[in-house]
């Protein structure tokens, strides 16, 4: 009896271990695949804006949608229903990846995360920093939170377009670093980018929390019985002032990542497996078609908008790299901190340049950052210059590390 425990004992973890890794290769596989669709959806989405049909590109999003019951009457745009709702989803997802990292992932164990953990705040203290060299006046400051922020889909796109030579540990640094971004990201979208806040929306999403918190305990595992909190708890947020799609890592991080009932999959991974390929090749390719479309021929440059382009370009290409760099090396240096089993001073250099590619979430704190759309124009150019610019550099610097490392295998 007591010699059978330890074999029970070795093949749960074993049996937990390759879970993760197959969550992991699943989730890379969607990601390097959707940052192909995501690149054309952008390409298309420049073309059309500067095409004959222009207008036809901006009369499209904001066409009205009207949805009345009874004597509520509500009308928003076909950008709101993409940039407001459907990305309620990508951060639901978010949340989800957050919630699983925690308690299985590169979140799980201290000495695992604070190596990433550190290396995103460096990258997102230096960035910000140079924007605001270039764009400390009134106004254009606001947007400081632009360049701060990793595109996941495009990151391990490129990553997987320099093969499998690659070590699989600079993949999953690169990975737990873009995670941590997206949860900087979404403190600093709560924090700094909400309206005058509501507490009577707070009372309201709190509600919907509970709702699906007991719904959970009663056993309740089709995902469709959620979609009604779900939908209190957007409303609750819209109410209260916090972007609404800010609901959807809420629930991503209630969600069981703990197997209940006969289920062989914990609800997490399930509902994560089953949303991910939605929101990488739909979601967000709509909206990168919706919202990268700027018109060059007519943005306006001047009165300071030069400066905004200029700063979020140069915080994404250099800022990234020098601060996602300097402080993984101050925390080897002086922090009691090491680098994973195959991941060199190299590797970190090239996750660095790839962290510069900041897109999607880039992009949607552009649009909350500001109302002016000269100012708008001149950071989604500025976003996808120094994205451009940041996949070249990665691509290059990349190419010579994998024959580096085909080298010495």
């Amino acid at each position: 009896m007591n010699d059978q425990q330890p074999n029970k004992s070795h093949s749960s973890v074993q049996l937990l271990t390759q879970r993760a890794l197959a969550t992991l290769q699943h989730f890379l596989h969607v990601e390097a695949t959707s940052g192909i669709v995501l690149l054309i959806a952008a390409a298309a989405a420049l073309l059309w804006a500067n095409s004959p049909f222009a207008h036809s590109y901006h009369d499209l999003w904001n066409l009205p949608i009207t949805l009345r019951l009874g004597e509520f009457l509500f009308v928003r745009s076909v950008h709101f229903l993409i940039s407001d709702t459907l990305m309620t989803v990508f951060f639901l997802v978010v949340g989800m990846e957050v919630r699983r990292e925690i308690h299985e992932g590169a979140l799980s164990r201290f000495d695992q995360a604070i190596l990433p953990v550190l290396a995103a705040c460096g990258g997102v203290i230096v960035p910000s920093l140079i924007y605001l060299a270039f764009n400390s006046a009134a106004g254009r400051s606001h947007g400081w939170a632009i360049p701060t922020a990793t595109d996941i889909a495009f990151a391990v796109g490129v990553l997987a377009l320099l093969g499998r030579s690659i070590p699989s540990n600079v993949r999953v640094f690169l990975l737990a670093l873009a995670i941590i971004d997206d949860i900087i990201a979404v403190l600093i979208i709560a924090l700094f980018y909400s309206g005058g806040l509501q507490p009577n929306g707070f009372i309201v999403a709190a509600a919907g929390v509970l709702l699906a918190l007991g719904l959970q305990r009663l056993g309740f595992r089709s995902a469709l019985v959620y979609i009604a909190p779900a939908f209190i708890v957007w409303a609750g947020f819209l109410i209260a002032g916090v972007h609404p799609t800010l609901a959807g890592v809420v629930l991503g991080l209630i969600t069981p990542v703990r197997l209940t009932g006969p289920e062989t999959v914990p609800p997490v991974v399930r509902v994560e497996a089953a949303l991910h390929p939605w929101v990488a090749y739909a979601i967000m390719p709509v909206f990168a078609l919706a919202n990268a479309g700027v018109d060059l021929r007519s943005t306006d440059f001047g009165g300071g908008a030069q400066f905004v382009a200029l700063g979020i370009g140069l915080a994404l290409c250099a800022g990234k790299p020098i601060g996602v760099i300097g402080a993984t090396w101050l925390a080897v240096r002086f922090g009691g901190c090491r680098l994973a089993a195959g991941v060199s001073w190299a590797g970190v250099c090239l996750i660095g340049l790839l962290a510069g590619i900041g897109f999607t979430m880039s992009i949607f704190i552009a649009m909350l950052a500001f109302h002016d759309d000269r100012l708008l124009d001149a950071a989604k150019f500025g976003v996808l210059l120094g994205s451009l610019i940041s996949v070249t550099l990665g691509l290059g610097w990349g190419a010579e590390y994998a024959q580096r490392q085909r080298k010495n295998q």
